[in-house]
């Protein structure tokens, strides 16, 4: 059985519904035949009764009947009173007393015996026998009650029995059931028939779909789509648009990867570009043994460094945004974010120690990864630093769950605002500044992934403000504490 459980499981799923349809067919129709077949048997064996109770013709017949028996202790036969096929009188004991017109005998059981022992003349009994020539026969009893002399001598019980044979009606139902079983054939086979048109149609939509996915295994082509009707609501209609979805998600993940990929070769190519010359020059320095000046050394030495710096910022700006969401959720966990705040203000008065940056920290707490949170704070203060005029001010403050930071330098231009969140993307204004155009990016995305929003804005009296809103709450949550 479990093989060809198997074995069933292997096939197509065309196959497997029309031999599912068919089989629940099978099962109906045969279950119909059966009752039907049953039913018609019922009604024909009523018939045969209501037959043989008509042979009865009288009352007067039961007392014929007890004379025959007289009669028939004394000759082998009866005189013929019953014109059916087999008539004969039994007694409690077994003793048969069979008719003149009677075609022959019917073997007498012992619930015949007890039937007309019993003596219940209001009862009549029905059953199927055989004759003694073999012939199959539908057989009544009939008790007649004791045998009661002119003498007034009590007798044994006695009863009637009377058959018919069953040649008609078993032929009758021999033609039913081959005319069920050729119509619950027929039955069948076109339930598989018709299983299968509908798995062919059922199962075209999943056809698309498979050659959709081999297309795209095939040839990397992500913009293929399947078409779907704008009213359905089925599976298949789910499945379609659930591909095409993904679908779509992943041509932009691509094309995402690609613009990432030319826009991170082109912001390497310029730091590349400016170290290895100047690595060519101290090289072709020591090679010639003509030293360069001291001053100029230091300066070629000091852009290294910085070259260095700056492809190093940019990598791991880089590594930033390649993790995926798996790995963040790892980390994820609740922060107090007046301390990340606090911890990035410490580096940015590093950075920039001319400025005055100013602080107004209240508690609030969020759920995030901790260094991105930090790093995101760290690269808002950073831009702060990076456009504040020498002996200028920097605002920052967290109330509610929503932080500002405030710089008084030269502010964004407006139609700039909209591309300041883009991978790479700097302003024309800061292009000649270090950085590699991904910190505003890579704080948006963390701000995001936290649940949050960040927007950059022109301040009034010049500046820039940036707003950053998370949700969480003024106290650690009791499974934080």
């Amino acid at each position: 059985m479990s093989r060809l459980v198997r074995r069933f499981r292997t096939l197509p799923i065309r196959a497997r519904l029309s031999m599912l349809v068919a089989a629940a067919v099978a099962f109906a129709v045969a279950a119909v035949s059966v009752t039907c077949w049953f039913i018609v048997q019922g009604k024909l064996y009523d018939q045969l009764n209501t037959d043989l109770q008509r042979g009865m013709r009288g009352p007067g017949q039961v007392e014929q009947a007890r004379t025959a028996l007289e009669y028939c202790s004394k000759t082998p036969q009866g005189d013929g009173l019953f014109r059916n096929n087999y008539s004969q009188l039994v007694t409690e004991s077994g003793k048969v007393c069979v008719f003149d017109d009677s075609t022959g005998t019917v073997e007498v059981t012992q619930s015949d015996k007890n039937a007309i022992k019993n003596g219940d003349t209001s009862r009549i009994h029905f059953r199927n026998g055989t004759a003694a020539d073999g012939t199959e026969v539908r057989v009544m009893i009939r008790p007649l009650g004791r045998l009661v002399t002119d003498t007034g001598e009590i007798g044994p019980h006695i009863g009637l029995v009377i058959a018919v044979p069953l040649n008609g009606t078993q032929n009758t139902l021999n033609d039913l059931a081959l005319i069920l079983l050729l119509v619950s054939g027929i039955g069948v086979i076109g339930a598989g028939a018709a299983g299968l048109a509908v798995a062919r149609a059922g199962l075209r939509p999943v056809d698309k779909l498979t050659e959709a996915v081999e297309h795209v295994a095939r040839t990397e082509d992500l913009s293929i789509r399947i078409p779907v009707e704008q009213d359905s609501e089925d599976e298949i209609a789910r499945l379609s648009r659930s591909f095409n979805s993904m679908t779509s998600s992943l041509a932009n993940s691509h094309e995402l990867q690609q613009q990432l990929i030319a826009d991170a070769g082109h912001e390497l190519r310029t730091p590349l570009t400016s170290l290895r010359t100047n690595i060519e020059l101290l090289t072709r320095s020591e090679e010639t043994g003509r030293p360069i000046p001291e001053t100029d050394r230091k300066a070629l030495l000091a852009s290294v460094k910085a070259q260095m710096t700056e492809l190093a910022a940019l990598i791991g700006d880089l590594q930033e945004l390649s993790r995926s969401e798996g790995q963040r959720g790892e980390r994820v966990q609740m922060v107090a974010l007046e301390d990340t705040v606090e911890s990035a203000l410490r580096r940015a008065r590093l950075r920039g120690p001319e400025l005055t940056i100013t602080a107004d920290i209240q508690p609030w707490f969020v759920r995030g990864e901790p260094s991105a949170l930090e790093r995101a704070v760290v690269n808002i203060l950073d831009n702060a630093v990076k456009f504040s005029p020498e002996g200028g001010t920097i605002e920052v403050q967290l109330a509610a769950g929503v932080l500002t930071v405030r710089d008084h330098g030269p502010g964004i231009p407006t139609d700039e605002i909209a591309h300041v969140f883009d991978r790479f993307w700097r302003s024309p204004s800061a292009r000649a500044l270090p950085g590699s155009g991904l910190g505003l990016s890579i704080v948006a995305r963390t701000v995001q992934q936290a649940g949050g929003e960040v927007t950059l804005a022109r301040a009034e009296g010049g500046g820039t403000v940036a707003t950053v809103r998370l949700p969480g709450a003024a106290t650690p949550p009791p499974e934080a504490v």
